[in-house]
């Protein structure tokens, strides 16, 4: 597997999240979008997989099928950008301001909700037969699957509230160590520079996050929506409260810190000079963003 030095990366990771602040609004919902839905539809098929087996190991060593898709298809992941825009706005990349990386930002999170959404929506469907069945109904093929699916959702919220502040700090933490793992896989795909040793580079710490049971802002998009369509006991207000707010901001210390931050302090500025090919390609992105600033008064409008 060729390897990228963690010098050049930092480098990389700098001028993708320049690239990615200054798409446009409809490529990048786009992006989010369908970033969300994969990734989500590979987590009912690991939760499918844990409650066939009796196995959770089995879920956490499938769920990566759908991280991986989503990168090598260009999509986004809101858990990404929390790394890649404020390391563009920090080393002052052309035109990638706060506005534009909180502008990033909402746009991803909302096109990862609403592809999540979906798939909640198709699980729900097919779960229910349409919503003529019910999890509990003894004849659904899908009730015990259901069941865990709203089971999640329950356990990750009241189950939480029911130890207050520390429950919150419990949530922020494993949002944290999630978004260590993710964001690290996500560095770790830049690192190779074969489809192979991308694979399994991003495969080993999703499977590490899955596993752990910590809290991804996206995938959770669908477990707690899921859970509520198919008659879960919590409130959409316990969703937002106790799991995605505390799993956001976690999601966003950890991947920013334990990541973005240690790898940018350590190696950007030792990089080594670019070539010329990669001096050139830094050239036209700095032309095209300019052009782009001074025909918007919004940044990467």
């Amino acid at each position: 597997m060729t390897y990228v030095k963690p010098p050049e990366l930092a480098t990389s990771l700098v001028d993708t999240g320049a690239i990615k602040v200054h798409m446009s609004t409809r490529d990048t919902l786009v992006r989010a979008f369908m970033g969300g839905a994969l990734l989500t539809l590979a987590a009912a098929f690991a939760v499918k997989m844990t409650v066939d087996t009796g196995l959770p190991v089995v879920g956490a060593v499938l769920f990566p099928i759908g991280f991986v898709l989503l990168y090598l298809l260009g999509y986004d992941l809101l858990t990404g950008m929390f790394v890649l825009g404020p390391l563009a706005w920090v080393a002052r990349r052309p035109g990638v301001t706060a506005r534009a990386v909180l502008r990033n930002w909402g746009l991803v999170f909302s096109g990862n909700f609403l592809g999540a959404l979906m798939v909640a929506v198709l699980v729900s469907v097919f779960v229910t037969f349409g919503f003529d069945t019910t999890i509990d109904d003894a004849a659904n093929p899908f009730a015990a699957y259901g069941q865990k699916l709203a089971a999640i959702g329950h356990e990750r919220t009241l189950g939480y509230e029911a130890h207050g502040a520390g429950g919150w700090g419990a949530v922020f933490v494993r949002g944290m160590l999630c978004n260590w793992m993710v964001s690290t896989a996500v560095v770790g795909a830049l690192l190779a520079k074969d489809v192979l040793g991308k694979v399994v580079v991003m495969w080993l710490p999703i499977m590490l996050f899955f596993a752990m049971g910590f809290e991804h802002s996206v995938v959770n998009m669908f477990l707690f929506p899921v859970g509520l369509m198919l008659g879960a006991d919590f409130t959409w207000v316990d969703y937002a409260l106790w799991n995605e707010i505390p799993t956001v901001l976690g999601n966003l210390v950890g991947g920013l810190l334990l990541t973005g931050a240690a790898i940018y302090l350590t190696h950007y500025k030792a990089a080594p000079e670019r070539t010329d090919a990669v001096r050139e390609d830094a050239d036209v992105l700095r032309d095209a963003v300019d052009l782009r600033v001074s025909a918007s008064p919004t940044p990467g409008a």
